[in-house]
């Protein structure tokens, strides 16, 4: 197809254009997913990566460093095909991509699916949880929807010309990599785990004389002597060994977190120590939960910071709890360097790192209530006039406003309304080339008419 033509000159029948443009349809939709709900967790994605490795047998080969620029870089892969699928660029290049990436991908599906290594494959991060069966069953549905557009790549109508299809590349590409890069210096923008702001960490009551009231049950699995308790859409992976079910009966509490919660005393070398995590989520004034799953590993440029808040919930009665997963050496070792004087509560390495995306980060809870979260990024800071002030009256007391209709519409004003501008320019642009071309074809057709019957009538 040429350029300065407004359609494609299509040979294929109508109805496998038609089917043609649904298989780029379903593969666009995924992919721009996919990519973006990865880019704007790629710490999530990364440690989806890191269980893949360790299931392989492969924990220890890659650094950290590696698994993240390839978690930012699957996740912009995916997305920016997404992106030329749907302006149709480079659409011989672009089809045999996605169709490698899914003949790829879709026989580790079915892998995951029989040895079943990992509870999710992580595909769309934590927007949509799917097991990895139903991976598979989709992955054969897009493999096909691949094949059929990979077979009549020129059937995909052209949304803009080849000259300005650099535009769309370029800015598709920063503008993903740019949302990894914020994410991994604040967190995710879109937060779909069960501590994001807003949420509720206390269990819900289901209603002990509601008609509607339903049993539930409570799986008990076992992993290197720690027990812990999920519910039936919450299961764990093959490493944990089954060891009980229990009913919980109408009106009983119901599992709302795998958050648990054990006071450590300085003079302990273990990992037990008192549960308080009811008294914490209980408590209906203001708790910080400072949350880093490895001290060994966490960023030490706010300690300053971090102490001030300390001192800052000792004058006004606030609680204040370090939750990590180091051992006893590892936070010795954080009290020698920091001269952390707050109390340290042992948790669930991984539970922290669903709980926030930073190492060190920041949780203030208010009635069992998350009402805030900083990364070390970005930890608040209160000034000397504010620390006479309770929570209560300042900003970081308070839940912000900037709620996921107003995150939506920046993303619409950032990404899609520049792109739809340049659409419509590069439309107009086109049409207006193909009417004068079209003009002067007409005027030769004219001058060549009259011509000929200049030449008869002589």
């Amino acid at each position: 197809m040429s350029d300065t033509s407004l359609s494609p000159t299509h040979t294929s029948p109508l109805w496998l254009r038609v089917v043609g443009a649904l298989c780029r349809l379903a593969l666009t939709v995924t992919f721009i997913f996919s990519g973006f709900v990865k880019a704007v967790d790629p710490l999530g994605t990364q440690y989806k990566i890191e269980d893949y490795l360790a299931a392989m047998g492969l924990g220890e080969v890659l650094p950290g460093m590696v698994t993240l620029a390839m978690s930012v870089a699957l996740a912009a892969t995916e997305f920016c095909l997404g992106i030329f699928l749907l302006f149709a660029i480079r659409r011989r290049l672009t089809t045999r991509l996605v169709l490698a990436m899914m003949l790829v991908m879709t026989p580790l599906t079915l892998w995951l699916a029989i040895a079943n290594p990992v509870s999710d494959c992580g595909c769309f991060g934590d927007a949509i949880v799917l097991t990895n069966w139903q991976t598979f069953w989709k992955n054969i549905v897009l493999l096909a929807c691949a094949i059929v557009v990979a077979w009549r790549p020129c059937d995909m109508f052209r949304f803009i010309s080849r000259s300005n299809q650099w535009i769309v590349v370029n800015y598709s590409a920063l503008f993903i990599l740019a949302v990894s890069g914020w994410s991994l210096y604040d967190l995710p923008q879109f937060d779909f785990r069960p501590y994001h702001i807003g949420a509720s960490l206390r269990g819900e009551e289901a209603s002990a004389d509601s008609s509607d009231a339903q049993f539930e049950y409570v799986f008990i699995y076992e992993k290197n002597g720690e027990r812990r308790e999920f519910d039936i859409d919450n299961l764990p992976d093959s490493t944990w060994t089954f060891v009980d079910r229990q009913e919980l009966k109408a009106g009983a509490e119901l599992p709302k977190h795998d958050l648990r919660i054990d006071l450590l005393y300085e003079d302990t070398d273990s990992n037990e120590g008192e549960d308080i995590t009811d008294a914490v989520i209980s408590d209906t004034s203001y708790t910080f939960l400072l949350v880093t799953p490895k001290l060994e590993k966490a960023d030490d440029s706010r300690l300053d910071l971090i102490n001030e808040l300390f001192e800052y919930s000792l004058e006004h009665g606030y609680g204040f709890y370090c939750l990590t997963a180091s051992d006893a050496e590892g936070r010795q070792q954080w009290r020698d360097m920091t001269g952390a004087e707050y109390p340290f509560c042992f948790t669930d390495e991984t539970t922290l790192k669903t709980v926030i995306r930073s190492n060190p980060g920041l949780l203030l809870l208010k009635d069992g209530t998350v009402i805030g979260k900083w990364s070390h990024n970005r930890l608040p800071q209160i000034t000397a006039e504010e620390a006479a002030q309770p929570l209560e009256q300042l900003d970081i007391g308070t839940m912000p406003e900037d709620s996921v209709p107003g995150k939506i519409l920046k993303l619409l004003l950032w990404f899609v309304l520049p792109l739809t501008l340049l659409t419509l320019a590069d439309r107009t642009w086109m049409w207006t080339r193909y009417m004068k071309r079209t003009r002067r074809q007409d005027d030769k057709a004219t001058d060549a008419t009259q011509q000929s019957t200049i030449n008869t009538q002589q």
